[in-house]
């Protein structure tokens, strides 16, 4: 009794079948068709999104006459319609080469400003002890749904005042007040995940607040600030509202300066479609640039 009872102990158990689960017609279908033709699909989507991009283009490269003429695909036929006399001209357009060096003087310092100031104030909010932190930090988040629209006129009677009105300046303050919300929100939720453990064994070492800001947190915090920096350049580069309230002839970025130039649509066609195509490639080139970063910023804290 004493073998048999062993030998039944040591006898493998019966295998356990568990039944596979029906699966629904809809799903058999996602699964059929989750490989090749999905990746067709969203190719498809791709061009098709791109299609008005290299309309612009292969029209920036077209002659006012050829433009009136037909449409702009007719250039796949034609290739030799393709030229450069647009660009010539544009350059040779000194409120679109002056509205595109404004351009570039706005964006640069607002960008630099949110993402230095933002970055400050997040570590600031995240690490450091000081009274009302919370309820200083519920106020800057209140800000988040404050619409451009109603500081316009204050803000514009105010610049009136301090002589800011109609200067480069101006609009450069302005975006840096209304972006320096969704900074100080984006880069405080990014810095409260660093561990306490790093940042304690850094002050350890000897390190104060500033140094321990340069050294250990911004290194850090390098995806969520590249993309606080491509959200902001994005939105600066591409406003016009704020531009059109707040600068002058002297100072209008390239959106205001192009916007003047539909006025003359019929006679100038030849200086909008290059002026609106350098105007939309350089903050896509940026974007590129700094894809991974981005993707990177956008996706940090969404898995622990």
């Amino acid at each position: 009794m004493t073998a048999d009872a062993g030998s039944i102990s040591k006898a493998a158990p019966p295998p356990v079948t568990i039944p596979k689960a029906k699966q629904s017609l809809g799903s058999r279908l996602a699964e059929r068709v989750s490989g090749g033709l999905v990746r067709v699909f969203l190719i498809l989507v791709g061009l098709f999104w791109l299609v008005p991009t290299i309309g612009l283009l292969l029209s920036s490269l077209r002659t006012p006459q050829d433009m009136a003429a037909s449409g702009w695909w007719e250039v796949l036929s034609k290739p030799s319609q393709l030229t450069f006399e647009s660009y010539d001209k544009l350059l040779q357009n000194s409120d679109i080469t002056d509205s595109l060096v404004n351009t570039v003087l706005i964006t640069v310092p607002a960008t630099v400003l949110v993402v230095v100031i933002g970055a400050l104030a997040g570590y600031a909010f995240a690490w450091m002890e000081f009274p009302g932190r919370d309820w200083w930090f519920l106020a800057v988040v209140g800000l988040l749904v404050v619409p451009v629209q109603v500081a316009l006129i204050p803000i514009a009677e105010l610049f009136g005042k301090i002589g800011l009105f109609g200067s480069m300046l101006g609009v450069i303050l302005f975006h840096t007040g209304f972006g320096l919300p969704f900074a100080v929100f984006l880069l405080r939720n990014f810095f409260a995940e660093i561990p306490r453990e790093l940042l304690e064994a850094a002050r350890l070492d000897g390190a104060g607040e500033l140094r321990l800001f340069a050294r250990v947190v911004m290194p850090l915090g390098g995806p969520a600030i590249a993309s606080l920096g491509i959200f902001q350049f994005l939105w600066v580069w591409n406003d016009m509202l704020i531009a059109l309230v707040f600068t002058d002839s002297g100072s209008q970025p390239i959106t205001v300066a192009l916007q003047t130039q539909v006025r003359q649509f019929g006679n100038n066609i030849d200086v909008l479609a290059p002026g609106a195509f350098i105007s939309m490639v350089i903050p896509l080139a940026v974007f590129f640039a700094f894809q991974r970063q981005f993707v990177s910023g956008v996706m940090a804290g969404a898995v622990k």
